[in-house]
Parts: structure tokens; sequence; C-alpha cells
């Protein structure tokens, strides 16, 4: 049986890094997912490119619907094995468990009943829109496979075990790359090939988690994975989780509405920019997304231990590692955008030369991006969720009636790139400024008020 690791001691940069790298090779090695179809598709035509980048926004906003359980499981699980309660860690393992699989079930028909409505949202051309329309409806298929993974993924970085998630997904992804040009090529599949070797794929990932978890780790004891909800541990999940959940469904929500306007304003080509586009400056998000969930899990058991020193030196530590990587962000966008669009639509130098312009705008606001993941692991540590949550979800807002304004006032395509850059800046600007006001003093308590008084009201 493996045990979980306790971050409650130790060396804090040390176990910071070792639990975050596998996070981060784990996050880049999903994202290389969407790459895969991509740059296989783009073998075949610009259309089925914009058609599986169409339907990537609704993946993205049903993996968004996944952190309730996944959010919920790093916070509650680390809580639980911070305070050396491994019954209680087990017993909200079992409930996100149980909640990914009834949300996954449910996410999987709707999609399947609505497919033609959601691409339709686009008004692509019909080429296009037929694509994409086959490709969601194939993809929602493995719906239910994706909320399981990272519930499953959740409860392992809880544990400090993140590398056999990474092991998992690399599995999964090496199964995906050799599925791929077989289901697309050999068998004559094209753009619904693709999404049927990722639905395949995600099958066999998460009956690997399965496996791993339960029978040869016997994690938290080998807990029942499956079992009757709890009204008072659900509702304790679905409060730490919705916020994180709701705050990137509302990204993806947005950026549908951008994807629509960029189909008026560039046509297929405007919709394949901002959906790449995306997809390259994940390089960086995920690297932070994998110091955040690092620090997540790092600042909540220490919370549930009450050492706040330690939460202090950690935030500390991944506040200058999320900025190297902010600056590298920006070097390789700014200078580097036209090599990384030739990857996946080496035959269209349009596509090139647009995808470019979008990351070098893009470009200036990776710093900033990287500010605001951190503090959003921090508050999500210390089970704070609303903050973050509030100051994404109204700079991303605002990014509709500034495109609207700017769009009316300038015109060109790029000025929905500039809406995302500035709106970006923004959202860095205020996570910080909020730190420094509110969240400091969290970490900071009283010194002449009794510890067990300081951990139950922070």
């Amino acid at each position: 049986m493996r045990e979980a690791k306790d971050l409650t001691a130790g060396p804090i940069g040390k176990q910071i890094v070792s639990l975050a790298l596998p996070i981060l090779g784990s996050s880049f090695t999903l994202m290389l997912y969407s790459f895969v179809d991509m740059a296989w598709l783009g073998r075949l035509s610009s259309q089925t490119v914009a058609a599986s980048g169409a339907a990537s926004i609704f993946t993205w906003l049903v993996n968004c619907f996944t952190l309730i359980t996944k959010v919920g499981a790093e916070v509650t699980v680390a809580n639980g094995i911070g305070r050396k309660d491994e019954r209680a860690a087990a017993d909200y393992a079992a409930h996100n468990i149980t909640l990914a699989l009834y949300f996954g079930l449910v996410t999987s028909l709707t999609f399947l009943l609505l497919t033609d409505t959601f691409i339709g949202f686009y008004g692509l051309e019909a080429p296009v829109d037929r694509y994409a329309t086959d490709y969601l409806r194939l993809c929602a298929l493995g719906f239910p496979f994706i909320f399981l993974s990272n519930a499953f993924i959740g409860i392992y970085n809880a544990s400090g075990l993140s590398k056999i998630p990474f092991v998992v997904n690399v599995i999964g992804l090496g199964l995906n790359m050799i599925l791929d040009p077989i289901f697309i090529f050999v068998l004559g599949l094209g753009i619904r090939g693709a999404a049927l070797a990722t639905v395949l794929s995600q099958a066999i990932l998460m009956s690997l988690f399965l496996i791993q978890m339960k029978y040869r780790d016997r994690l938290l004891g080998g807990f029942r994975m499956i079992r009757t909800l709890s009204a008072q541990t659900t509702r304790t999940i679905l409060k730490l989780g919705v916020p994180a959940a709701l705050m990137n469904a509302f990204l993806a929500v947005i950026n549908l509405i951008l994807g629509r306007f960029a189909s008026a304003a560039g046509g297929a080509t405007g919709v394949m920019t901002l959906t790449i586009g995306g997809q390259l400056e994940g390089i960086t998000w995920n690297a932070g997304q994998g110091f955040s969930t690092s620090l997540s899990s790092f600042v909540s058991q220490n919370y549930g231990a009450a050492k706040y020193g330690r939460i202090r030196e950690g935030l500390r530590f991944t506040l200058w590692l999320c900025l190297f990587f902010g600056i590298m962000g920006t070097l390789i966008n700014y200078f580097g955008g036209s090599w990384l669009f030739s990857l996946i639509i080496p035959n269209d130098p349009h596509g090139i030369a647009a995808g470019a312009e979008y990351l070098r705008i893009d470009a200036w606001a990776q710093a900033f991006m990287m500010v605001e993941v951190c503090f959003q692991g921090f508050f999500y540590g210390m089970r704070r969720p609303l903050p973050p949550s509030a100051i994404s979800i109204g700079c991303n807002f605002l990014r509709i009636p500034m495109a609207l304004v700017l769009l009316s006032l300038i015109g060109g395509i790029s000025c929905l790139w500039w809406t995302i850059c500035i709106t970006c800046i923004l959202k860095g600007t205020l996570a910080g400024g909020y730190y420094l006001l509110k969240g400091r003093a969290k970490i900071y308590p009283p010194s002449d008020a009794p510890m067990e008084q300081i951990h139950e009201g922070a």
C-alpha cells in the first residue's frame, strides 16, 4: 500500500518542485492530445483544423467542469491528510469520484443531444460546420472518462504523489499518437478518426488510473470508490470546486463568443488562429498551473497543520518560479510565433502569419498571467476560492464589451488579440493587489492569538 506524502515537514522548495514537475508534465501531456489531433488534421486540410478548433472550445468547457471534483479532491483530501485523518481523506476521495461519474454521464448525454445547436453558434461555412459536429459528437462519448481521470489526478496530487498521474498520462498520450494516424489515414476516417482515437485513449487512461489506485497502490487504505453521497460532504466539495470550475468555464464561454467575433472578422482562419493560439498559450499557462496546483496542495496540507510560516515560504518560492516561466513565455511567443504555428499548419502561410501576430500581442501578458495562477493556487489551498474566481470572471467578462468597442472604433481582428492581452494583464495586477490587501493577513496571524483560534477563524 502506497502512503500519502507529508508536505508539512521537510525542505519547502524541493517539495514544491518535486510535486509540481509531474503535475506540469501531466498538464503538457493532456495539452498535447489536442496538438496531436490538430497536427495530423493539418495534413488533411485547414478546414478540419478549424473544425477541431471550434469543437475544442466545448471540450475545454467540459474540462473546466471536471475541476469541481479535481480541485475538490486536491483541497479536501490534502486537508484530511494534513490533519492525519486518513478516514476523512478517504471519504472525501470517494465522494469526489462518485460525483465525477455522475457529472460525466450527464455532460455526455447533454452534448450528444445538443451537438448541432452548440456548433451552430459559430455560424461556420457548411463543410467546417459538418466536420466540427461530427468531431464533437464523438468526443462526447469520452466525457465520463475525462471527469473520472481528473478526479483520480486530484486525489494523487493531494497525496503528494503527482508522479503517478504524469506516468499514466504519458502512456495515454503515446497511445493517442499511435492511434491518430491509423484511424485518420489508414482506416480513412478523417476527422472522425481523430475523435475516436482520443476517446479510446481516454477510456484506457481512466482504466489505468482505476487499476493503479484501487489495486496497486491501495491509496488511503484502498477505499470504496463509489458510495452514497453525504449532503454535508458534497456541499463542502461543491463549495471549493464550483468557483474554480465556473471561473474557467466562464473563460471558455467568453472564448466561444470571441470565436464568433473571430469568425465574423476572419472566417475559418480567424477561428483557427484563436483556438490554436489559445492552445499554444497553454505552454506557459500549463507551467503556471503545475506550480499553482503544487502550491495549492502544499498550502492545504500546511493549513490543516496550522503551519503558516511554511505557507509564506512556499508562496514566495512559487511566485518567483512563476515569474521566471512568465518571462520565458514572453520570449517564446514574441520571437517564435511563426515557428510554433508552422508545426500545426505547415501548408498555410496566411494562417501562420495570422497566428504569429496573435502570439506577439499575447506575449506581453505572460508574466501577469503567471502571477494570477500563482495566487489562485494560494487562495485555493487556503480554502478561499471566491476571490481569484471573482477577479477572473470579472476581467474575462470585460473582454466582450472591450472587443465590441475596439472592433467598432479601430476594426481588424487584432483588436480581439489586444482585448485578450489587456484583460490578462489586469487579472494578474488585481490578483497581486488583492493578496497584499486581504490575503497576506491570513498567513501573518496575530502572535498573541491561540493557534487553534487562528486556524478556525482564518
